[in-house]
């Protein structure tokens, strides 16, 4: 699909204040971002050279996630910062879902809201993660989702931007206690633990954007699973979990990820 600047820019956004769905963006190669996402994303390539493939995978494991929760029986998906759509969004992974996607960037809404005219399993609602009430309590949320079935829960890369002073592991468990028994929670999240100065370099280049970063240790991230039976192979490195059939798993690539279930 193609689209111009009038049509995917909404007429307020501040195209100089970046922003993390637009540095991602930019990351993985995309066409949705402006000048100065682009050049927080220099700066974050300058201290992280592997800086795209770290976003990569961490695509990556969104698309082992849906795909192994399909697998499961998985048919409905609550995306929470699912950023501007690129290659690999969950509806295509998993077109017979219903998607509901949730994002508070403008550019994300605005451009998700064009991708997905017309597609009656998957749409779009402006709402800011960290305020779950608005987000579970929206019309279209329980619209859209039946909560009488299990919930695919996907909470990719959006964390680390959730200060402490927001208690990331209370939004997690205020989602976790509205979903039906058997529903999962999939969650990856950056750290610094494996490369402490170059990451110490990327909160330094997201400090003065739109959302600033919080990186946290493996001993931080295992409690946003409270509550949950992580599915094997546990937290672990997100190239590392449940790699594709063939491929080398590199090691630590500054991603942790998992997959919790709700019993």
């Amino acid at each position: 699909m193609t689209v111009n600047q009038a049509a995917w820019v909404p007429k307020d956004v501040n195209v100089d204040l970046p922003s993390a769905a637009r540095v991602y963006d930019y990351l993985l190669g995309g066409a949705h971002n402006f000048a100065a996402d682009r050049a927080v994303g220099e700066r974050v390539l300058q201290v992280l050279p592997d800086g795209r493939q770290v976003a990569i995978s961490n695509r990556s494991f969104l698309r082992r996630a849906v795909r192994y929760l399909v697998e499961q029986g998985i048919t409905q998906f609550l995306d929470l910062g699912s950023g501007i759509p690129t290659s690999g969004n969950v509806h295509e992974i998993a077109p017979t879902a219903r998607v509901l996607y949730v994002d508070h960037d403008e550019v994300a809404v605005a451009h998700s809201d064009l991708l997905l005219a017309g597609n009656p399993n998957a749409t779009m609602l402006a709402a800011d993660l960290t305020t779950p009430s608005v987000v579970l309590d929206a019309p279209i949320t329980r619209e859209f989702l039946d909560f009488s079935r299990p919930i695919g829960l996907l909470m990719v890369a959006v964390l680390h931007f959730v200060p402490d002073a927001s208690d990331p592991a209370a939004i997690v468990a205020a989602y976790r206690d509205a979903l039906p028994a058997g529903s999962y929670v999939a969650l990856s999240h950056l750290t610094a633990d494996h490369q402490p100065e170059a990451m110490a370099g990327v909160v330094e280049a997201m400090r003065n954007s739109r959302d600033p970063m919080y990186f946290r240790t493996y001993d931080d991230v295992v409690p946003l699973f409270s509550g949950l039976s992580l599915v094997s192979p546990g937290l672990v490195s997100a190239p590392s979990w449940r790699p594709d059939a063939g491929l080398r798993d590199p090691g630590p690539d500054g991603v942790y990820a998992g997959l919790g279930q709700l019993s």
